[in-house]
């Protein structure tokens, strides 16, 4: 049966059609007619980009339509290569997946005295369009017309992979692509990311550059009117799919996905700092990064209380893990907050969960270690393991319990864990997702050929050797609790642990089920069931409906909703799982 998962959801933005356009000759036209409405001689039309943006394809697009008498390209104002690394090279280390995230501001890595150049250039021509691009060109001018140029975090991984574009102002072209991703991940998108919060408020016109020739373009009302609309209202991410060493064989089954060299590994379907929004404006499709609704939404999203804990940054997260048909997982621990905030700046860990979406027979998960281990020789057997000379005996040391669906398994940071091969895992956790200190990857090498990188070091740092059998047994496994149940529906407490910021709640209900707020955004998840509708109490947005396996967020802003069974559903008994901030 083919399955019912949608793969592009998007949401309806009301009213704003008349201020999108596609295609390069109807955004020239548009800018055209925004400089002769304010009837200038001079004009100058300003092109900041987000790094990775292609700013050959964008000036090529658009020249025919506006005729420049002059091009600048901001970043030939830049520091030189060399003098960037220099100055970021403490941030990065020399690992290849964890760097410390760097403080910088865009005008930290220009010459002032370039910029001035620059500026006296355009103070000399008295008529005609110029056009300055480029990452930082809003440090020349913000100009008269200022289009910001954005794409999704998810497009500049494939872009990197595709070797289509390498890091800005890098000296070498870097081949490893956990590399190129780090340099990103703690310093490019970071100064990326503050340097647009200072100017979306400034802007004319959004561009979205994500596919090749096919730009899109907003007015700012129409952007921030979609935005809002969709802070106000239940909302799907557009997901995306990834194949893994480990890989199973559920998602390409389960999710129509197309064939792939390798198995699918992960599915990420909730996690705002990676995936992205469609907005439709009557037939036109705008992708927006799903970061920028966190960043110019935060209060409405989030809600006030989380906002004030976290800042405008969405700290829950869900992703799907697929090892049926595949192989374990790394044994892996996380950092503790201690060692996270020290080591790499991060202000918070990823304590997360394994909730068993579906399951093979025989299928397990590693988790916690066993009574009589002894530190000195699991680490010794760890580093032994990393020569190839001798194989890393996981079951010694680590519990293993079987693992069945809609099974749940709690794993605050510190804790040794793995999925073992069999599992469909819904991994619900906080955010900062790349601090995985793998232990071991089982004899293999990665899709590159190349061992992938181990942290026995860092993780002998923050294992946590109290957390053995009966611990883990009692605080981690099987920790179900009644919390309410009436005609037809019964909420459940599933965890996360005591130490652990998220809260789950898993619903049964063949009736329709009310929830509230709680003043924390909400992240959930059909977890049973081939349909479901939210609804509004108060008639302040449309039914939404949602299908097996699909995440969806509900804004902090819905103060309270409901879910009910719908479609192929009525009758029968359903389930979602719920998270939120814990107050």
């Amino acid at each position: 049966m083919k399955s019912s998962y949608n793969k592009a959801p998007a949401t309806t933005i009301q009213k704003w059609e008349h201020e999108s356009w596609s295609g390069y000759e109807a955004i020239g036209e548009t800018v055209t007619a925004a400089i002769a409405k304010k009837r200038m001689k001079k004009a100058i039309v300003v092109v900041e980009c987000y790094p990775g943006v292609r700013q050959d394809e964008i000036l090529e697009g658009l020249t025919a339509s506006l005729s420049p008498v002059m091009i600048i390209r901001a970043e030939e104002a830049a520091l030189e290569p060399a003098e960037v690394d220099a100055k970021v090279e403490r941030y990065l280390t020399d690992d290849r997946v964890f760097g410390y995230l760097a403080p910088f501001q865009i005008d930290e890595f220009y010459h002032s005295d370039k910029v001035d150049e620059f500026r006296t250039q355009l103070a000399a021509l008295n008529e005609g369009i110029i056009v300055v691009i480029g990452f930082g060109a809003t440090l020349i001018t913000t100009g008269d017309v200022l289009i910001y140029a954005d794409l999704a975090r998810w497009e500049i991984q494939l872009r990197y992979r595709a070797k289509e574009i390498g890091n800005w102002r890098a000296v070498h072209r870097e081949e490893d692509t956990l590399r190129l991703y780090k340099r990103g991940y703690f310093f490019e998108w970071r100064m990326a990311d503050r340097l647009k919060r200072s100017l979306f408020d400034q802007m004319d016109y959004y561009l979205d550059t994500n596919v090749r020739n096919e730009p899109k373009l907003l007015s700012k009302q129409a952007l921030f009117a979609g935005l809002s609309q969709t802070a106000s209202q239940p909302f799907r991410l557009v997901p995306y799919f990834d194949p893994g060493v480990w890989g199973g064989t559920w998602l390409a089954a389960n999710i129509d996905l197309p064939p792939q060299n390798n198995p699918y590994a992960w599915g990420f379907d909730g996690v705002p700092e990676e995936n992205s929004l469609y907005f439709q404006y009557g037939s036109l499709r705008v992708e927006v990064p799903a970061i920028n609704l966190v960043f110019f939404e935060s209060i409405k999203l989030l809600g006030e209380r989380v906002y004030a804990r976290f800042g405008a940054e969405f700290p829950i997260r869900f992703d799907f893990l697929d090892t049926i048909g595949g192989q374990n997982l790394s044994l892996q621990v996380h950092p503790t907050t201690d060692y996270i905030r020290e080591q790499f700046g991060m202000p918070y860990t990823q304590d997360e969960s394994y909730y068993i979406l579906d399951a093979a027979p025989g299928a397990e998960v590693y988790l916690g270690l066993k009574d009589d281990v002894d530190p000195t020789a699991m680490i010794s057997d760890l580093r032994n393991a990393q020569t190839g000379d001798r194989t890393f005996p996981a079951k010694d040391y680590v519990n293993v319990y079987p693992a069945a669906k809609h099974d749940h398994f709690l794993i605050p940071a510190g804790t040794v864990h793995c999925s073992g091969s069999g599992c469909m895992v819904l991994e619900i956790s906080a955010t900062p997702y790349i601090f995985t200190f793998k232990l071991w990857d089982w004899d293999r090498l990665g899709l590159d050929g190349r061992p992938r990188p181990v942290h026995v070091e860092h993780g002998a740092n923050v294992i946590q050797w109290n957390r053995k059998t009966e611990w883990t047994t009692s605080e981690c496994v099987g920790r179900i609790e009644k919390v309410a149940e009436g005609e037809g529906w019964m909420e459940e407490r599933t965890g996360l642990h005591e130490l652990e910021f998220i809260e789950t709640r898993r619903h049964w209900f063949s009736v329709p089920v009310m929830h509230e707020s709680n003043g924390s955004v909400h992240m959930l998840n059909l977890i049973e069931g081939d349909e479901a509708t939210v609804e509004s109490v108060d008639g302040s947005f449309e039914p939404f409906v949602i299908r097996y396996a699909e995440t969806f967020i509900v804004p902090a802003s819905v103060v309270s909703y409901v879910i009910k069974p719908s479609g192929s559903s009525i009758g029968k008994t359903i389930g979602t799982i719920k998270a939120y901030v814990r107050a």
